[in-house]
């Protein structure tokens, strides 16, 4: 018997996988026959065609029923059903306009997260849908092929929201795109990653805005569904993973050791296909892997511990179970059609964020009146985020950067491409590349924030604005009507 072989039996019988995990004792895997719920995948929304062309695309928040845990149905909310939302799919070169009406009974929003879009299309806290009404922000597609996604921004409520389900994926396609799995929901599936804190009823529970961090859950669940399994009926499939989690980190590996390729980041793929063993997602992080099967095995994907506050214990997260015949899937390719690197300019302005507490960006909570930082559109600059104490992450609205180091070190080569959204480690200073745009507003402005949504709630947030190069001096630091209701 090979390793390989060991460990795949180890990880299905329910016997410690420490070796499969290398870093010492692991909690046994949870018994294989528990994971017994297929794997939902998003449906893909179906636009409507507008008639000049624009891709139209209905989404409507609501409430629902939903059975977090088999059997005990509970009230959720969702995106055109009970929890979660379908997947929205549209290529570079589309101009596309969103319909999106609110049923709920309080004021939410929605943003398009990793989107390169104007300002007030942009769904953040100054966007905001009262019940029963519609927005409709529109834009055309400009960017490269990634995985995006959309969720609620309302701030002070975004935990809350994001916690009962309103959560779903954005793909964008490039027809530069190389060969890569691409069949939605057989070789080319999203998998979005929650923890939750649930009741015996099934019902969500806990308090999002405790303690340091805010709830962490300690039953998990892919695509909304808690212990699932799915067949896999392909050589190889491409996962898009979201952490779409409130403020758990995972760092995932397979229950057998095996490795698996990085293909692409938050904001696009990478230049070459990275072999890796675990990949570690702070919330809003995506990640795109291929990964290999042979015919009749079965593997557990699983996050394990990393000495985080906010990656406590080792979880089971999906069984994968391969058909006796699998389709063939073509080789990887040697390179990838990933976006220019973003190079520092030799006189790139530098900005510093100083990471406070918990509800704190340079010792200021948020204002949605004040605006914090005012930018020239197309600029490169270097941002410096400083974090003072405990594990934070940061999130930019519209742009794409690339982490220059963290505390002088590089980044791990499946973290080095084009990114929206970065772990922060605890006292540790990372520096980013920072590509804006050239969608110019100096009234509306696009936040920055921790995205772990307990602290982004408490006020760790700011705002900037991208004005034509030049006027930057007379640009007013208040904005007279921050709430913009639809």
């Amino acid at each position: 018997m090979n390793r390989r072989q060991f460990l795949a039996i180890a990880a299905l019988s329910g016997l410690a996988s420490a070796s499969a995990c290398g870093s010492g004792e692991r909690p046994a895997t949870a018994d294989p026959a528990a994971f017994r719920t297929e794997l939902r995948v998003p449906p893909l929304l179906e636009p409507k065609p507008d008639r000049d062309g624009t891709r139209h695309f209905a989404l409507t928040m609501q409430r629902g029923r939903s059975e977090l845990l088999p059997g005990r149905p509970v009230e959720t909310w969702g995106f055109n059903g009970p929890h979660l939302g379908p997947t929205i799919r549209a290529a570079r070169g589309d101009r596309v306009r969103m319909t999106v009406t609110n049923r709920l009974a309080e004021a939410s929003t929605v943003h398009w997260h990793g989107m390169r879009l104007p300002a007030k299309m942009d769904g953040g806290p100054h966007q905001m849908i009262e019940p029963g009404g519609t927005w409709s922000p529109h834009w055309t597609i400009d960017q490269p092929a990634a995985t995006s996604w959309y969720h609620p921004h309302p701030h002070g409520r975004t935990a809350m929201h994001v916690y009962r389900g309103l959560a779903g994926m954005f793909i964008v396609d490039d027809g530069d795109t190389p060969e890569l799995p691409s069949t939605y929901g057989v070789d080319d599936v999203p998998l979005v990653l929650q923890d939750k804190e649930l009741a015996e009823d099934g019902s969500p529970t806990g308090d999002v805005l405790s303690g340091t961090f805010g709830l962490l859950g300690d039953r998990m669940l892919v695509n909304g569904v808690h212990a699932p399994f799915m067949t896999v009926r392909a050589e190889r499939v491409r996962f898009r993973i979201l952490n779409g989690s409130n403020a758990r980190r995972y760092h995932l590996v397979f229950g057998d050791g095996r490795r698996f390729h990085v293909v692409g980041n938050d904001a696009g793929l990478l230049p070459a296909p990275v072999e890796v063993e675990q990949v570690s997602l702070s919330p809003g992080e995506r990640a795109e892997v291929v990964v290999a099967f042979a015919p009749g095995e079965q593997v557990f994907l699983r996050t394990v511990a990393g000495g985080d506050d906010i990656d406590e214990g080792d979880f089971d997260l999906l069984k994968l179970v391969a058909a006796q015949r699998l389709t063939s899937s073509p080789r990887l390719p040697a390179r990838l059609a990933a976006p220019a690197p973003i190079v520092v300019p030799a006189n790139a302005g530098v900005r510093r964020f100083r990471l406070n507490g918990h509800d704190a960006i340079n010792g200021k909570e948020m204002d949605l009146s004040r605006i914090d930082e005012v930018v020239p559109a197309g600029a490169t600059e270097i941002w410096e985020i400083e974090n003072t104490v405990y594990a934070h992450n940061f999130h930019i609205h519209e742009v794409a950067f690339q982490v220059l180091d963290v505390d002088g070190d590089k980044p791990a080569a499946y973290a080095s491409g084009h990114k929206d959204t970065v772990y922060v480690p605890p006292k540790s200073t990372v520096r980013l590349v920072v590509k804006f745009g050239g969608f110019t507003d100096p009234v509306t402005p696009y936040m920055y924030h921790c995205h772990i949504l307990r602290h982004e709630d408490s006020g760790m947030m700011g705002q900037f604005v991208i004005v034509e190069p030049g006027t930057e001096s007379r640009v007013s630091r208040t904005i007279a009507t921050p709430h913009l209701s639809h």
